[in-house]
């Protein structure tokens, strides 16, 4: 009877143990799937938010203008004609997605390159009275807000920089060759010389204070998709 005992004893403490060990086993593995299924949930995650932002950017227009077919011109009016263009200036158009409204237009104009067909006109342009080259060797402009007025029109709002001074400006552009992938852009910018320290003036000659800005650029999309007008 005891021995008999005893054997159903050793029995049961066998089966309970394999019992454990056989729990012990499965929550190990419950626990090394828990793992790798945290460890698949990052990795989604991660390539969640990598492979769409460079979809993104597959998709985003790029331009380029080129500066052999554009000009920048000015124009003020006085008593003798002052007019001329930059020979030298870089120009980019840049957009976050096909949405028009989204471009950045940044201009950078190397002032010492002014061209008035005069030499006498060109010395006083770029002396301290006026651009300032020495000390302010640039003039840009980097647009800060885009809404489109009409069907191939555009009211661009701007910082504009003129010898050291930056001022907000309004730069009225127009479009051609929408949907072509390329085209010009074209428009016009008005400033006082006053508001930028230009106060002087060029002996015996009277010159108004309003300065007229045009620009003529030719742009061409290199890659992306085309962009898309308000209707």
């Amino acid at each position: 009877m005891f021995i008999a005992m005893m054997q159903a004893a050793d029995s049961w403490d066998g089966d309970h143990l394999s019992d454990t060990v056989r729990g012990s086993q499965l929550t190990m593995k419950r626990e090394q799937l828990t793992l790798t299924g945290m460890r698949l949930a990052v990795i989604c995650i991660l390539v969640s938010a990598l492979f769409p932002s460079v979809s993104l950017a597959q998709e985003v227009p790029v331009f380029a203008i080129t500066p052999v077919e554009s000009s920048i011109k000015f124009d003020v009016e006085a008593s003798v004609a002052i007019k001329g263009t930059f020979d030298k200036w870089n120009a980019a158009l840049t957009l976050t997605s096909p949405d028009v409204t989204t471009a950045v237009l940044d201009v950078e104009i190397q002032a010492a390159t002014v061209d008035t067909g005069s030499g006498m006109k060109n010395s006083k342009l770029k002396s301290k009275d006026f651009f300032d080259v020495a000390r302010n060797p640039l003039i840009t402009f980097r647009s800060t807000k885009i809404v489109q007025s009409g069907s191939n029109t555009f009211e661009v709002d701007g910082d504009f920089t003129i010898r050291g001074v930056t001022r907000s400006e309004k730069l009225t552009l127009a479009v051609s060759g929408k949907g072509t992938g390329s085209g010009e852009i074209s428009g016009t910018l008005y400033f006082d010389r006053k508001d930028y320290g230009m106060n002087s003036g060029i002996p015996f000659i009277k010159i108004a204070n309003r300065v007229e800005v045009t620009v003529a650029l030719k742009a061409k999309r290199v890659s992306g998709p085309p962009v898309v007008f308000k209707q």
